[in-house]
């Protein structure tokens, strides 16, 4: 496991503390669950991957469990 810091904003850092408690997460277990949730939605449609099309991103999963911002 690679450790290292992170700067973010005060109001991100609310955010995903309440996401993470709504998932019954820890913080540094709800961070890279969400970066996998993105990377598995997102990266199949980077037009500029190879194998990928032009379509425009899909939105990211949401769980659910937390307000929409």
């Amino acid at each position: 496991m690679i450790k290292f810091t992170l700067r973010i904003p005060a109001d991100l850092h609310e955010r995903l503390t309440t996401q993470a408690t709504a998932d019954r997460r820890s913080l540094n277990s709800e961070l890279p669950h969400l970066l996998e949730v993105g990377l598995v939605t997102v990266a199949p449609r980077t037009p500029d991957r190879p194998g990928s099309d032009s379509a425009p991103p899909t939105p990211p999963l949401r769980s659910g469990h937390s307000p929409r911002p």
